[in-house]
């Protein structure tokens, strides 16, 4: 039975926030509206994707999402922070708005909301945090905005790099060279924009007006894993996945550094995504498929570490993040 004391405390939980991808190969054209917010795409670029889909089978982002979730969940219980944890996605189902409803119908009445994008730009962000306060006006949140250098995250990337590192090189009998990447993004988004404005939030420099920090808060995410494992003979960094849409993307593309690394005589790449938290497409197809093609066509093998997914400490960075949104809206 509650305390009279608990039964006046908000009732509180976290909301963890992704992108969302469809379950099967036909809901792709729907998907891709939700995507571009409305505006078709050439019905190639539709059947080019609806391709790749086929070719991995299945994107496991959401099952994976939802089972971070359950670990975030039991971390915050073991440490003395008993809180549900909701999972919402942006352009698929569980949609954010059904779960901020489902959130308000459990009474909950404050949240720590975190995207599970820890390099964000400042466009990216602004479109989950306003899905978020458009659905439940009335719900007190904290917005985690950015969290590129958090330790436990740049540890956790750094675990899986290890662990396919010392694979690679013994396999080769030589020390092997590493290829960061991020998804790249319309070099319009990266631009100066107007700040972000709301209340109960916790605002970082991704908010701030002035040129969006997201490609720099990617790079410092690669220079914070590469200095965790200083025998790598040397590294670069690339962004990956540019879009159809009109306009230039930020680079330089996977495609290009590869060919600048054959240049230099490299046989052996090791390839870590460093902007993503789980396997999805962009991994599956874009790493394992296109630019493992690409590589050996030009002289190179290409290999992957594993992705976070179910990462123990993947999960402690969130719920780390959780407890300190937590503890804002207390304080």
């Amino acid at each position: 039975m509650p305390n009279q004391a608990d039964q006046k405390s908000p009732r509180q939980a976290v909301l963890l926030l992704a992108h969302g991808t469809p379950e099967t190969v036909a809901q792709i054209p729907e998907y891709l509206l939700k995507v571009t917010g409305g505006r078709p795409l050439p019905q190639q670029v539709v059947e080019e994707i609806q391709h790749r889909y086929t070719l991995i089978g299945h994107s496991p982002l959401t099952e994976i999402t939802i089972e971070q979730g359950r670990l975030v969940e039991a971390e915050l219980a073991a440490s003395g922070n008993p809180v549900p944890v909701y999972v919402g996605m942006r352009n698929w189902a569980p949609y954010i708005a059904d779960v901020v409803h489902q959130m308000r119908a459990d009474g909950i009445e404050e949240a720590a909301v975190i995207c599970l994008a820890p390099q964000n730009s400042r466009t990216s962000v602004g479109l989950y945090r306003r899905a978020v306060e458009t659905e439940a006006p009335l719900l007190r949140i904290d917005f985690t905005e950015g969290w590129a250098t958090h330790p436990l995250l740049v540890e956790a990337f750094a675990e899986r790099l290890r662990a396919a590192y010392v694979k690679l090189s013994a396999e080769v009998a030589t020390p092997v060279p590493v290829l960061f990447t991020a998804h790249s993004v319309p070099c319009r988004t990266v631009q100066s924009s107007p700040a972000v404005n709301g209340e109960n939030t916790n605002l970082t420099a991704a908010s701030g007006p002035g040129p969006d920090p997201y490609a720099q808060e990617a790079k410092r995410t690669a220079t914070l894993v590469a200095e965790k494992l200083p025998e790598i003979p040397t590294w670069w960094f690339a962004f990956q996945s540019q879009g159809a849409s009109g306009g230039p993307w930020i680079g330089p593309t996977v495609e290009a550094t590869l060919d600048a690394i054959a240049a230099e005589g490299e046989k052996t790449v090791l390839l870590q995504p460093i902007g993503f938290l789980c396997d999805h497409v962009e991994i599956l197809f874009d790493v394992d498929h296109l630019f493992r093609d690409y590589a050996g066509k030009i002289g190179i093998r290409l290999e992957r570490s594993e992705s976070l997914n179910e990462s123990a400490l993947l999960a402690s960075a969130i719920a780390d993040l959780a407890r300190k949104g937590l503890a804002r809206l207390n304080g």
